[in-house]
């Protein structure tokens, strides 16, 4: 892939009170919405060889409401790391119980580690390799902090060192015939959007 295009999906009720969603299917909040519209016009003038989505409604809408709904490829390994018990919970309640618990160096209890989300990552990874060209992925805050790390030849832990909110857009590219992350976490677009 030339360049791998990361969109995070819209604001949800439990992105917003930051609690950790992967199998529970929340739906985006009506700032959520605006922010995927404010996203479309953002990608509007680009054209991509693939779109793939998560399963999941939040990442699913997200990029229909963009303009993104024809040729959408769904893909389960896009799911976001599965938290197992740890679902619907914030870091800060479960530090209470674990004060030293890291998501990315200890996964969740009943769910995954980050070596299990990298490998998810590096199947995409390498179904996008079968052509040249772009693409644009609709997904969520830690799958897609693992994709961008895998992408440029990290360990998935590394996505802990990358912030992402909602909404936000980065790049993966190439400098030099190498990859290299030339956009990360912009949330330009979403000027307005969020109120």
């Amino acid at each position: 892939m030339d360049e791998l295009w990361l969109a995070r999906h819209g604001q949800t009720e439990w992105s917003l009170s930051r609690k950790h969603t992967s199998v529970t299917d929340v739906d985006l909040t009506d700032a959520g919405v605006r922010q995927a519209e404010a996203l479309g016009a953002r990608l509007g003038n680009n054209r991509f060889d693939r779109v793939l989505s998560s399963p999941w409604v939040r990442a699913r809408r997200t990029a229909e409401i963009a303009g993104f709904a024809e040729g959408l490829e769904i893909d389960d390994d896009l799911s976001e790391y599965r938290y197992g018990d740890y679902e619907g919970r914030t870091s800060d309640d479960i530090r209470r119980e674990r004060p030293d618990w890291n998501l990315w160096r200890d996964g969740c209890p009943g769910g995954e580690t980050t070596e299990e989300v990298a490998l998810r990552a590096d199947r995409v990874l390498g179904r996008l390799q079968v052509g040249a060209g772009s693409a644009v992925i609709f997904s969520h805050g830690h799958m897609s902090r693992v994709l961008a790390a895998r992408s440029v030849g990290l360990d998935g832990v590394a996505g802990g060192l990358l912030i992402l909110g909602t909404a936000t857009l980065s790049i993966v590219g190439r400098e030099h015939g190498r990859p290299a992350i030339r956009l990360w976490n912009d949330g330009s677009h979403l000027e307005g959007a969020d109120g």
